[in-house]
């Protein structure tokens, strides 16, 4: 297992590249954990909370595509440094609101979330870039594997910082870490020298761009995004609003760490196998996962421990990392190469656009019906994805199958 990765991390500058562009996302795993607390403490309300954090969502899915076009036109060390400033103040300001004044959050995050420093669509379009062969598909299945411990430890210091300091100083704490991670990875592009765009990915296009939502499988796999991971978000939403109605606002990191390190583990594995995934197979498993989480949630059933969950918890991740890495391997291998960044761009819209549907449906579901009629919600949006799944054609390269 550990030889596959090996030969990854022989490409000069990718380990730097891959380290910083990870930590340049460690804030996103958290913020949604600090951000709920927060405005639930002003509110009271599960579902404004979840408006609040969908409104960081809609500003960073409003955006994405015009991020990626930038980054595709070079200068992705500036794009990163600007935006990671912009972001961390904007990321401060709301530390300082009013409780009073929570309204305003609504239009101070829909801004904020504009300036979401592009990490994924940067690293994700260079890596085809600097990788060929299998070591391509190794490296996305590594990034992917890897993002999993993101968000084994962004939750971790959230709700740490929760218990210890309050949700103000959540946020604070999270705004330090996404302005540092946004200058460390600037600077490991410029240290690589690939700031600038790529000029040996063919011909630049002539004419009016023809957008990429003219392409049907490349939509097909954004939608897909959207209904998967806007699912995977609602879970978050889930585990914290069971740990605030304990009084253990901590257990929310635990919880969430015990989920993320079973799609660690299923995203080290998945990364050994060769050939073309089979998403749709990949795709239920990750569906069904959740699944079996509701009929052990509140008000179906009342455990003495919520770490009584912790196994279903586990196996419940296992397919998380290999569905997303086949996803984004997928979406490069069709994505035209000069325009990879972009493309990652919608799809980083097509996942915030899930998570700000879903964050305050599934809020709304939580007040309405208990934590298992969140995590019903969840369920439904992530079979449908498993469902679309099955439109996805395979590649024209033959290869062996892998699961």
């Amino acid at each position: 297992m550990l030889k596959s990765y090996h030969r990854v991390f022989e490409v000069p500058h990718l380990a730097s590249l891959l380290t910083w562009s990870l930590l340049a996302r460690l804030h996103v795993a958290g913020l949604p954990i600090a951000v709920t607390f927060l405005v639930a403490g002003w509110t009271g309300s599960y579902a404004l909370a979840g408006v609040v954090s969908g409104a960081l969502t809609i500003g960073s899915a409003l955006a994405g595509p015009i991020r990626g076009r930038m980054a595709d036109r070079g200068g992705t060390d500036r794009l990163m440094l600007v935006s990671g400033v912009v972001y961390a103040v904007g990321l401060s300001l709301l530390v300082v609101l009013p409780a009073s004044w929570w309204w305003a959050s609504v239009p101070l995050a829909l801004v904020t979330g504009v300036f979401l420093p592009p990490a994924n669509q940067i690293g994700r379009a260079l890596w085809p870039r600097i990788t060929t062969g299998q070591v391509r598909k190794s490296v996305y299945a590594a990034e992917a594997t890897l993002q999993e411990t993101l968000f084994i430890i962004g939750p971790l210091l959230a709700a740490g910082a929760v218990g210890f300091a309050g949700a103000r100083a959540a946020v604070a704490l999270l705004a330090a870490i996404a302005l540092t991670g946004s200058i460390g990875f600037a600077l490991a592009l410029r240290r690589a020298g690939v700031t600038e765009a790529d000029e040996q990915a063919g011909p630049t296009e002539k004419g009016p761009r023809r957008s990429l939502l003219t392409s049907p499988p490349l939509v097909l796999v954004l939608l897909m995004c959207l209904l998967m991971v806007g699912g995977l978000g609602s879970v978050d939403l889930a585990i914290v609003a069971w740990a605030r109605e304990m009084g253990a606002p901590g257990n929310a990191g635990g919880l969430a760490a015990i989920w993320a390190a079973g799609s660690l583990v299923g995203g080290l594995v998945a990364g050994t196998l060769s050939g073309q995934a089979r998403i749709p197979l990949r795709a239920f498993a990750a569906a069904a996962g959740i699944t079996l989480l509701i009929p052990l949630l509140p008000p179906v059933t009342h455990l003495s421990s919520p770490w009584m969950v912790s196994p279903v918890l586990f196996v419940a991740g296992l397919a998380i990392a290999p569905t997303l890495a086949a996803v984004m391997e997928r979406l490069g291998d069709i994505a035209p190469p000069r325009r990879r960044a972009e493309a990652f761009g919608w799809m980083s819209t097509a996942i915030t656009a899930g998570m700000s549907v879903a964050s305050p449906v599934t809020g709304w579901l939580i007040d309405l019906g208990g934590i298992a009629a969140g995590v019903s919600g969840a369920a439904v949006l992530t079979f449908t994805a498993a469902a679309l799944s099955l439109f996805l054609r395979p590649l024209p390269e033959k290869a062996s199958e892998a699961v």
